[in-house]
């Protein structure tokens, strides 16, 4: 699926650090971002949970792109309020990627090859049953219907507490400790996870340390994330 070529360019604004890296990728320029894209030469309006609506509007973008879980629907609605156009996203799988981008493209007047998005092939379950933390005190980690777990899923892995109702849910110690993990992965971010916490559950179970933004950021990078990954944890 893609789009063609818009007669002038698109004024993009995005909040999503996933989709400001995506759209860089295909030579599309924003005219701001969130201070968590990690890009300096751009205007920052903000973070994802508090984007400054008053400065988003005056920039007077065409489209401003947003992520169902990153953002929230209050800063949606005031958008929408201020008669700003949006393209949001909601990606629970890595199987919904490819899609998002797909519309993506078509939003900000750029294009998408789907056939060049070749994702990896699934690995097969490992059998291995895996605690994945993405905050600690307290301790947070993440139900099966999300990105990340999907991601492990895809890489022969299942997460612990993966049926909860809760997309992250808090847990205890003591839970995971009588969970008694195969494999424990620690993810650089959103909590900036170091070695030395390695270091805390390595009695419970083998622990490795994992690039978070591979983990957790889709977008053009999840081929080449889920490829590297495997190779992280392919000795586990």
């Amino acid at each position: 699926m893609s789009s063609a070529a818009p007669s002038r360019p698109v004024r993009v604004i995005s909040l999503v650090p996933s989709l400001t890296e995506s759209i860089l990728a295909w030579g599309v320029e924003p005219l701001a971002c969130t201070r968590f894209c990690e890009q300096p030469a751009y205007e920052h309006v903000g973070g994802t949970k508090d984007p400054d609506i008053e400065r988003i509007a005056a920039l007077r973008p065409d489209v401003v792109l947003l992520c169902e879980e990153e953002n929230r629907l209050e800063d949606y609605e005031a958008l929408v309020a201020r008669g700003v156009r949006t393209h949001s996203v909601r990606i629970d799988d890595v199987a919904d990627v490819a899609p998002a981008l797909a519309g993506v493209a078509d939003a900000v007047g750029s294009t998408f090859d789907a056939a060049a998005f070749e994702l990896p092939a699934a690995r097969p379950d490992r059998g291995r049953r895996v605690f994945l933390p993405v905050w600690r005190r307290p301790w947070i980690t993440l139900s099966a219907h999300t990105y990340g777990a999907s991601v492990l899923r895809r890489l022969g892995f299942t997460t612990l507490f993966g049926a909860d109702d809760v997309r992250y849910p808090e847990i205890g110690v003591e839970a995971v400790h009588e969970a008694r993990p195969d494999l424990i992965v620690l993810p650089t971010e959103p909590y900036p996870f170091k070695q030395r916490h390695c270091e805390e559950w390595a009695e419970l179970a083998p622990t490795v340390l994992v690039d978070g933004q591979d983990l957790f950021w889709w977008g053009t990078r999840t081929p080449d994330a889920l490829r590297r990954l495997a190779d992280t944890l392919a000795p586990y």
